[in-house]
């Protein structure tokens, strides 16, 4: 049951956020929040989280999904690979080949780097839930004293790729809350099932 609430109160915000898409024009705690981190963050910072928002791309987080289920491959943790490939596979079919094309949304002006695409929501925000939870549920079932450092480590990494894609202005901070609602339902989904479907011999090490 508390699975399916946060599906449902994921939906729910999603659907909030995309009533701001149909404006012809940005809302304005968009344009503010945007215009507020151009003046306050710059210099060295800045380019560090430009670097940050470069090695969060497609590129470099495929070469990771890789590489994490490489590791699940010779690990043989046939049930988890199920997961981390739906989590990730799932997640970039929903985000580039249905929502931002129904949604259609300019990225804001002003780009601080070339990006393609269009902007609602937020594949990096939706990405960066799905693949690095996903890979937190795994590790932490076979590796319990992991949970805490994982679990905050992800939680760090993505506020920084987050934080990232507003200094580059890639996206409205609003593509980036519908971004984690989508990447969050369905993560949400698959661990349902990836638990529903574990077998009672799968038993964490110690």
């Amino acid at each position: 049951f508390r699975d399916w609430t946060v599906v449902g109160a994921s939906v729910l915000l999603l659907s909030l956020l995309a009533q701001l898409v149909d404006s012809p024009n940005p809302p304005e705690l968009d344009e503010s929040l945007l215009h507020w981190l151009g003046q306050h963050i710059q210099g060295p910072i800045r380019q560090m989280l430009l670097q940050v928002y470069r090695m969060s791309g497609v590129g470099f987080t495929g070469c990771l999904v890789l590489a994490a289920l490489v590791f699940i491959v010779l690990k043989r943790w046939w049930h988890d690979l199920t997961l981390l490939a739906l989590a990730t596979g799932g997640i970039l079919a929903i985000v580039d080949l249905w929502l931002k094309p129904l949604f259609d949304r300019a990225r804001p002006h002003a780009k601080l780097l070339v990006v393609d695409g269009r902007s609602f929501p937020s594949g990096h925000a939706a990405g960066s839930v799905a693949f690095y939870f996903a890979m937190v549920a795994i590790l932490s079932l076979h590796y319990p004293r992991l949970r805490t450092p994982l679990t905050l480590g992800a939680l760090a990494w993505i506020a920084l790729v987050w934080l990232s894609t507003l200094v580059a202005r890639a996206h409205w901070p609003s593509d980036l809350l519908a971004g984690g609602a989508v990447g969050l339902a369905w993560l949400t989904t698959c661990l349902a099932l990836w638990r529903g479907a574990r077998r009672p011999d799968d038993q964490p090490l110690r």
